[in-house]
């Protein structure tokens, strides 16, 4: 079993790294597909709150199937969750779970929208949701999208009548989708919008329900479907040689940060639809019954319809340059449409289509993947036409620049033509970054400063170029970005986005520094060069009461991409301080406050962060005992990272490594977030972690999700334990320490309930609820209105150690320098040792 799926995800991940990579090349069988969704004028609005809500088998029976454009509305970007494949969290996680929805659309066949709304955690509540996010914004966000796309059905994910029942997120993107529906059509609503869009009434609105909705397949089977409509979306594709629900299986194992990689799914399968607002289909398998998806349609579109429904018909596969004029003939009819939002829209479809009809490849490749303000580097044009029709390329312009070829080249039939220009960027070429980030937004809300980005996936290319192209006669314009086509041994062909960056920028090694007393600490600080022969000079602010030497240091690097580390020593106050610390750079006159974040994964494209360059520095009186531990690594956190800044010795553990009396020579382990859901091995290694405790070590087990509870995990713990789903999600909540007298609580560090200020996004989660008797329960918490939940520290003696569960989220407080949760984690790692000197000089009690 584990060969095979070893086998599926590698296969997996050559399919998405070609997906992700390689521009798309159509085939015979990809452009009539195309052709059959270029002749059918309806559109679909799916809309839930998160990455890897969508329902890939309904997004892809209507784009493949009923051959509708068909789009995902994320309310959200993903980023309060966790991640399964890397480090990345929060904004980071949010860049990274976009590119998996974008790499699942183009699997699928959807298209990608998203809001202004922070995913800033699990929220049990749309009151609490809504108060958080900013309700008329994120409302106005799905009206904008509404009116853009002009969808005639729209289909929720969730229940806006179950409030309270599930993530608040959740509920509130069905409730924000039953108001747009019917104020998207007002002009009193949002007029604002109305300049660049028009008003726009939805036909229907359903939601997407199940058997899960009513608990199980027999409840679901007793209830009246009058309203329903049914879809059995697994049906097969010939011409794709796979199934709808293998395609949707390949879609949402895109969301692998999400641990959402599956193995294909085939045969019937019946989706369930339950109307809302609207009128009720006659029929019931068909959710555009009663809508008009023709040509007919619009206005003068009944003219293009007849050539393009004759050119569908009678395709021919092996020649498809052959339908150029007659497609050429539709769209020089389509222009003369009056109805701009499908003349727009299926022009630039059916330029597409002619582009793939004539096997035309264009490609503008960068001599590097970055460059800088004022920089000058060679574009190098690729033009080949692979048909026989007759094509001239006329013009090649890199728009919003003077970098053009104006020169009629004529396109032989499979002959390459390769043209270079130089591109030079502007003094003011805004650099390439996730456009939600560039300004600080809320804990609820990004800021978007460009209202025309709302909505839009992600940042347009840098550059786009475009081609003007003769085809006998007919001028047609194709816009392509620039790339960075290059090639690696272990990875073959890659394409990455070309991306405007600065002169320099700069990053500390710890994202948080913390200072256990007075003494002075090195840090250090990376500049990379942006481009050749940089020069500048470098000075770190910092907060009232801390100080920094030198004051600056100049520097200079002589090539681009390079990274030079650079050593400032900076002195603490003696009293307890928090503040950040972040780098000026100065260059020719500019300053430069920023750091670069990559994101490089094979499953999407690469994608160049830039965040504010900052560390934050912590002065905090802490005590530990101990030195040496050890970390077996679970879905990935920054936990070791952050136990090494208070002065332990963290060893990563390899699972396969454990055995038996090879884990005494630490003081305490620490098994990673989610350990025991993602590394299968540990259920081979638990017996020599507990022999550890009744030997005398201190085991630390973070949580893991109980839904994924494998049954080999029942005896994770030396004695019986639950694990539930109860959570506290306010951060804020107030905390009581139960266990007054506990070693855990007041040795080597006293804790009060100050230290539970400050805490981010959540207390923790995935608490147990039910425990033995030899278990104490160190806390009590619990969201507003809700019992009080004291599983989230249990400690049990078990031989002569201890065993601890926690689910209080440590892998994002410590990461953030929250200052009491290092004190309790280092509590928890030196309980048991009241009675030993240690190496810091600590007296036990």
């Amino acid at each position: 079993m584990q060969s095979t799926r070893a086998f599926v995800l590698v296969y997996l991940l050559l399919c998405i790294s070609i997906t992700a990579q390689t521009p798309k090349k159509l085939s015979s069988n990809d452009i009539h597909h195309e052709l059959e969704k270029l002749n059918f004028l309806g559109t679909a609005l799916y809309l839930a709150a998160h990455p890897d809500d969508e329902n890939t088998r309904l997004i892809s029976y209507l784009a493949n199937h009923t051959k509708a454009r068909t789009a995902y509305l994320s309310l959200t970007r993903g980023d309060g969750g966790q991640n399964l494949i890397g480090a990345e969290l929060r904004e980071l996680l949010g860049v990274l779970r976009t590119q998996e929805l974008l790499a699942a659309r183009r699997v699928d066949g959807g298209e990608q929208r998203f809001t202004r709304a922070n995913d800033f955690g699990y929220s049990k509540h749309p009151n609490e949701t809504l108060q958080i996010w900013n309700k008329e914004q994120v409302l106005g966000d799905v009206i904008w999208t509404i009116r853009n796309l002009k969808p005639d059905v729209i289909i929720n994910r969730f229940d806006h009548r179950r409030a309270g029942r599930t993530h608040g997120h959740h509920t509130s993107s069905a409730i924000l989708s039953m108001e747009a529906f019917d104020l998207a059509a007002s002009k009193d609503v949002y007029p604002e919008y109305l300049k660049s869009t028009d008003v726009w009434q939805p036909k229907r609105l359903f939601y997407n329900t199940s058997w899960w909705r009513y608990g199980s397949q027999e409840a679901f089977d007793k209830v009246d479907k009058s309203n329903m409509l049914k879809m059995d979306v697994g049906v097969y594709y010939p011409a794709f040689g796979k199934s709808n629900n293998e395609i949707a299986s390949l879609a949402s194992s895109q969301h692998l940060c999400q641990g959402f990689g599956r193995i294909s799914t085939r045969g019937s399968q019946d989706e369930y639809i339950e109307l809302l607002k609207g009128d009720l289909p006659e029929n019931k398998n068909n959710i555009f019954d009663g809508i008009n998806t023709t040509w007919s349609r619009v206005k003068g579109g009944e003219a293009v319809g007849e050539i393009l429904y004759e050119v569908e018909k009678n395709f021919d596969f092996k020649n498809p340059s052959s339908h150029i004029p007659k497609l050429l003939e539709a769209y020089t009819l389509l222009q003369k449409v009056e109805d701009k939002h499908w003349r727009e829209l299926k022009s630039e479809h059916l330029k597409d289509i002619i582009l793939a009809c004539s096997g035309l490849y264009l490609e503008a490749n960068a001599s590097s993947s970055s460059a800088t303000r004022g920089e000058t580097l060679k574009i190098v044009v690729e033009a080949l036409n692979r048909s026989d029709s007759k094509i001239k390329l006329n013009a090649v312009v890199i728009e919003n620049t003077g970098a053009s070829i104006r020169q009629t080249v004529n396109l032989a039939a499979n002959k390459k033509e390769s043209l270079e220009l130089d591109l030079t960027i502007a003094k003011n070429a805004a650099f390439t970054t996730p456009y939600w980030l560039n300004t600080k937004g809320s804990l609820g809300m990004y800021e978007v400063s460009d209202k025309s980005l709302i909505g839009k996936p992600e940042t347009p290319p840098a550059f786009m170029v475009n081609y003007e192209l003769d085809f006998n006669g007919s001028i047609l314009n194709f816009k392509k970005p620039i790339v960075y086509h290059y090639s690696k041994p272990d990875k073959g062909e890659i394409y990455e986005p070309f991306v405007v960056l600065p002169e320099v920028t700069s990053s500390f090694k710890d994202d948080v520094i913390l200072f256990a007393d007075n003494s002075a600490k090195e840090i250090t600080l990376s500049i990379r060069a942006g481009r050749d022969k940089v020069s500048g000079t470098v000075a770190l602010n910092h907060p009232k009461g801390w100080s920094v030497s030198p004051s600056s240091i100049d520097f200079e690097i002589a090539q681009k991409n390079d990274v030079q580390n650079f050593l400032f020593k900076v002195s603490p106050p003696k009293q307890e301080s928090e503040g950040s610390i972040f780098p000026v750079i100065k260059v020719n006159g500019n300053s430069y406050t920023r750091k670069l974040v990559e994101i490089n994964y094979d499953h999407v494209p690469k994608q160049s962060i830039l965040l504010p360059s900052e560390t934050k520095v912590v002065r905090l009186n802490i005590l530990k005992s101990g030195n040496n531990i050890g970390y077996v690594v679970g879905a990935g956190d920054k936990v070791p990272e952050s136990l090494e800044q208070i002065g332990y010795n963290v060893e990563t553990i390899a699972v396969n490594n454990i055995q038996e009396g090879s884990l005494s020579k630490y003081d305490g382990i620490v098994v990673g977030i989610r350990a025991y859901n993602v590394v299968e091995e540990l259920k081979f290694k638990q017996a020599f972690l507990l022999d550890y405790v009744k030997e005398g070590g201190n085991l630390i087990i973070q949580y893991n999700t109980a839904g994924r509870w494998r049954e080999q995990f029942k005896n994770i713990a030396p004695y019986p334990i639950t694990i539930s789903r109860d959570r506290v999600t306010n951060e804020n909540a107030e905390v009581e320490i139960l266990a007054k007298n506990h070693p855990l609580i007041n040795f080597p560090n006293t804790i009060t309930q100050n230290d539970f200020d400050g805490w981010v996004q959540e207390r923790g989660l995935y608490f147990p609820n039910e425990w033995s008797k030899e278990f104490t329960p160190i806390l009590s918490m619990n969201d507003e209105g809700e019992n009080p939940k004291t599983g989230s520290l249990l400690v049990a003696p078990y031989g002569k150690g201890n065993y601890i569960y926690t689910g209080l989220s440590f892998f994002r407080e410590l990461p953030a320098g929250v200052p009491g949760a290092y004190k309790l984690f280092a509590n928890m790692l030196s309980i048991g040792k009241e009675n030993h000197q240690t190496e810091n000089g600590i007296k036990g009690k």
